[in-house]
């Protein structure tokens, strides 16, 4: 077996700049170019939507993607081939955009692959990125980690934004495509530097000869295999839907706001900055105290998880109770406390993911992590839009207030059974080393819905 040492934080960092550049690179088509052909294009927002559907929709190759990770036994060529796929996707979208005007059909089936690419490129260099993370971070810093890489992708997210914003006033085509490319670029490069010399600095042993690609069992088999892992197949579904709760509140809190309580655009803004910032409060906390009290790391991390979603539903709860109440309620307090039960519980169950990977059979790290990742993409890609479409529903016969309670409740119900389907994972990992030997022996076996 390899001897892995384990990653310092400024190698920590280092990785997480590759965090960095992904979400730089995925926030331009996502909210630059989604702009550009609706207002500047004067496009059907229907077009923007199904293009960046295409991103999401390549989600699905996630355990596929790290399936083929698992065979090869090196991440590296997939974290640097995903982000070169991701900044040729980006450039290719914002190409074919600037060409829907003028070449239509053409243009956007330029936009499509560009898309098509920017999806393929993200799941392989994401995927893989946090399962080198979950194999070279000790146990002590993986949920400290989780927070670091997250929220340096917000910083992605951020620095891109205000940057790309000074650069391209007054807009111009020529403009767009210089800067989209100079992102390309300098993403590219910093993930390349980053990446240099961590997985091989690991290995400070031979490692035992990888099996052949022919050793190993087609996908399918592989796939059919972890999902009967009971953890896995938990952990799986406590992803999904734990995550589509999450994104559900996305695009219908500052409506609900505006309408029920009568605020006005700036106001529903500034509460949307205090979300955030209870979400980076959380991700904050999560990361000090599983940190700081390292012998309880494991046991931390679970209270982070179930607790956040359970405060997570009950503040939804509220909400919905506060569109009855409406001038009365403390609307500031319960999104910040929404904001914070959300950030703590989303890094903590990215830690999760990164303790849980390698646990089961041997060689299937990439698989598990790509069916995790797979269920938290494609939950985002369906959160916003079924509550949007619940909202719509409901309100054909209900008030606002009503229309956004129900939906808020469900929502709320949803996080509370996603809490009673995350198991004791310090039971998970300790118990590992005496069942390797068994298939079923995981202390996970029962039944959704509790802790067995």
């Amino acid at each position: 077996m390899s001897d892995i040492k384990t990653l310092s934080w400024l190698a920590i960092i280092r990785l997480g700049l590759i965090q960095t550049s992904l979400g730089a690179l995925v926030f331009l088509p996502t909210n630059v170019l989604n702009r550009v052909m609706v207002v500047e294009y004067a496009l059907a927002a229907s077009i923007p939507g199904f293009l960046i559907t295409i991103h999401h929709m390549v989600q699905f190759s996630r355990p596929r993607i790290g399936y083929g990770s698992d065979v090869g036994g090196k991440r590296t060529p997939w974290i640097i081939g995903g982000m070169f796929i991701l900044a040729t996707g980006s450039l290719t979208a914002a190409f074919g955009a600037t060409l829907i005007p003028s070449l239509g059909l053409l243009g956007a089936l330029a936009a499509a692959l560009g898309y098509f690419l920017i999806g393929m490129g993200s799941a392989a260099a994401g995927t893989s990125l946090l399962i080198l993370l979950s194999k070279l971070v000790s146990d002590q810093r993986k949920p400290a980690a989780a927070s670091v890489v997250w929220f340096m992708m917000i910083m992605g997210f951020a620095l891109t934004g205000g940057i790309t914003g000074q650069l391209l006033d007054p807009f111009s085509e020529g403009r767009l495509l210089t800067v989209v490319a100079g992102v390309a670029v300098i993403a590219l490069a910093l993930s390349c530097t980053a990446i240099i010399g961590i997985e091989r600095s690991a290995k400070v042993q031979p490692q035992e000869p990888v099996a052949s690609s022919e050793a190993k069992p087609p996908f399918v088999e592989a796939l059919k295999g972890v999902w009967q892992e009971s953890h896995a197949r938990r952990f799986t579904i406590f992803v999904f839907a734990s995550m589509l709760a999450y994104s559900a509140q996305d695009l219908i809190l500052e409506p609900f706001v505006g309408l029920t309580f009568g605020w006005s655009v700036g106001e529903t803004t500034a509460l949307a900055g205090v979300q955030h910032g209870g979400m980076l409060l959380g991700m904050f906390a999560m990361a000090s105290t599983t940190y700081a009290f390292k012998a309880k790391t494991r046991h931390l991390l679970h209270i982070w998880i179930r607790g956040g979603c359970i405060i997570s539903g009950l503040s939804l709860a509220a909400l919905a109770l506060g569109g009855i109440l409406t001038s009365s309620w403390p609307i500031h307090l319960n999104i910040f406390i929404l904001g914070t039960a959300n950030g703590g519980f989303a890094v903590a169950a990215i830690g999760g993911m990164m303790m849980l990977a390698n646990q089961g059979e041997t060689g299937r790290d990439g698989l598990r992590m790509g069916l995790w990742g797979a269920a938290q993409a494609i939950s985002f890609a369906l959160g916003g839009f079924l509550g949007t479409v619940a909202v719509d529903i409901a309100g054909l016969w209900l008030a606002a207030p009503a229309a956004y309670g129900i939906v808020f409740f469900a929502e709320a119900l949803l996080f509370l059974w996603a809490a009673s389907l995350i198991f004791n994972i310090d039971e998970q990992l300790n118990n590992q080393s005496s069942t390797a030997a068994t298939p079923d022996g995981f202390p996970v076996s029962g039944q959704l819905g509790g802790t067995p």
